[in-house]
């Protein structure tokens, strides 16, 4: 019996010390001081600020999200035109949680976004999950915006098919496109996918050739190292915002006002499930924030810049998704490329074309960032020791953290073979939605626990905004469950598997660390 007793103590006593270290914080003046290597000049105002967010934000959203939720795909019921009111209540959802990442910012302008910022107030084991979520957003969202730029491309070939080989502009579907879409289509043709779809064994042979080749040329692109500058930012923004009004002002001519009608086919549900999907437009968001350190008046420009992308981009998704309607009936939008097929259907090839292009050049940008985002998370954790040293290696040449990068590409090309536009999409919202509750929880608790740090903004009306922004995010991913089908599934396992991972390996090598530093 003593013996029993004195192994409960034994028991208790190695569960506390477990429960202890997942609480682990890193101090923000370590972080702040580790990063340093020279100031950064304070160049930004408000009207770069809202360039910046709107060449982040338009692009994967409006291209893909916006047909998605129209649509619904995967098991959910679309919006229609009711998308409009999803678009208001998703940038709604993002204008608080948006205030928290721009008070973090200001205060820990360290590389690993919320990753970084649930380090210092929350431990490590959340910091982990949060940067679990990070890498779904960042590489499923890639997925996703991956096979938007597919049917884009394809769209913008056929618009040569005078000149090329059928072979080329009319490749098969099994060449060009994920199974689950392969697939979806075939059947709506009335054909078999099974007869279409070579198999080897069981296994269906289908992916897409032009997604693989394009990011194995992404992923070297970023091995050699991008310079991005500010000129260039506001050209991608200039031909993106040139596209849509293109696309805008053309199909207004063509849009028929009963395609509105019935205005919410599936009723609100539909609505707040389209404004889960629809939040996918605005990802990126954040990266304004992350320009704090070189924002001039952060407390003044940083609101604006924030506040004032997401106006804009809001007015624009709504113009464009009115259209796009109007053109199409519901049943006829394409969900890979709408803009282009829209106008296409229409009979204007030539705009058809130059969307295409346009959208092109948007997504690839987009693309870019996306995979330079998931390898930097990877590459913070690696460098913390959550993840094998291995994934930190720099280039010799080039200096870039070429192992993690090469790591990324895989996943992307592996798990867009698999992986639907739809359920892509999903799972990345799935991601934001955790990472941004649970930065809006951390700006709570910094203020309880170090109230007097300096904060060069402050999110305004606290704690009614933060948690309001917990609020918002919270009730669009657990009520959206209820109506998806394979990412509500996919989701957990996503976030068990790091459970697992955490404590097979960094929690291990957690301790390693602080026993070799003598913590």
């Amino acid at each position: 019996m003593k013996d029993e007793i004195n192994f409960d103590k034994e028991e208790y006593t190695m569960l506390a010390a477990i429960g202890k270290n997942m609480l682990k914080t890193k101090s923000p003046d370590k972080m702040i001081d580790d990063s340093k290597q020279g100031g950064l000049k304070k160049t930004l105002g408000a009207f770069d600020l809202i360039i910046l967010g709107i060449g982040v934000m338009i692009g994967s959203g409006i291209f893909t999200a916006l047909g998605i939720a129209a649509v619904g795909g995967n098991g959910t019921l679309g919006a229609g035109p009711a998308v409009i009111v999803s678009m208001l209540l998703a940038s709604f959802a993002c204008i608080f949680s948006a205030m928290c990442y721009a008070e973090f910012a200001t205060m820990i302008p360290v590389t690993g976004s919320a990753y970084i910022y649930t380090y210092a107030t929350m431990g490590e084991f959340v910091a982990w999950i949060v940067g679990w979520s990070l890498i779904m957003e960042f590489l499923i969202g890639y997925i996703a915006v991956l096979s938007a730029w597919c049917g884009y491309l394809m769209e913008f070939i056929k618009g040569f098919s005078k000149y090329l080989p059928e072979w080329l502009y009319n490749p098969p579907i099994w060449l060009i496109q994920d199974y689950t879409t392969a697939a979806h289509n075939l059947s709506k043709q009335g054909l078999d996918p099974a007869l279409i779809i070579p198999h080897i064994g069981p296994v269906p042979v289908c992916f897409s050739l032009p997604g693989i080749i394009f990011t194995m040329i992404v992923a070297s692109i970023l091995i050699k190292g991008i310079k991005e500058s500010a000129a260039m930012t506001g050209i991608l923004v200039f031909i993106k915002l040139g596209v849509i009004a293109l696309f805008v002002v053309t199909g207004a001519f063509y849009v028929k006002p009963e395609n509105w009608m019935p205005f919410a086919p599936n009723g609100f549900n539909s609505i707040l499930v389209g404004a889960f999907l629809i939040f996918f437009a605005y990802l990126g968001f954040d990266a304004i924030s992350t320009a704090a350190e070189e924002t001039k008046n952060p407390q003044k420009n940083l609101p604006i810049g924030i506040i004032g992308s997401l106006a804009i981009c809001t007015i624009v998704y709504i113009l464009t998704a009115l259209v796009l309607i109007g053109i199409n009936p519901i049943s006829e939008i394409n969900l890979q490329a709408p803009l282009a097929h829209a106008i296409s259907s229409v009979g204007q090839n030539k705009i058809a074309g130059l969307i295409s292009i346009g959208a092109l050049a948007g997504l690839t940008s987009v693309l870019m960032v996306m995979l330079l985002a998931g390898t930097r998370i990877l590459y913070a954790m690696s460098r913390d020791g959550f993840l094998p040293r291995i994934l930190k290696t720099l280039h010799p040449k080039h200096k870039t953290p070429y192992v993690v990068t090469i790591l990324a590409a895989l996943i992307c090309i592996i798990g867009s073979t698999f992986l639907d536009i739809s359920t892509a999409a999903e799972l990345c919202n799935f991601g934001t939605f955790t990472s941004f509750i649970i930065v809006c929880v951390a700006v709570l608790i910094l203020r309880k626990t170090d109230p007097n740090r300096n904060r060069p903004f402050k999110v305004p009306f606290s704690p009614v905004f933060p948690l309001l922004g917990i609020l918002c995010c919270g009730t669009l991913m657990f009520y959206s469950m209820k109506f998806l089908t394979t990412s509500k599934i996919l989701f957990p396992l996503w976030i068990l598997l790091g459970i697992v991972i955490y404590f097979i390996y960094g929690y291990k090598q957690q301790r390693k660390i602080e026993k070799n530093s003598g913590i």
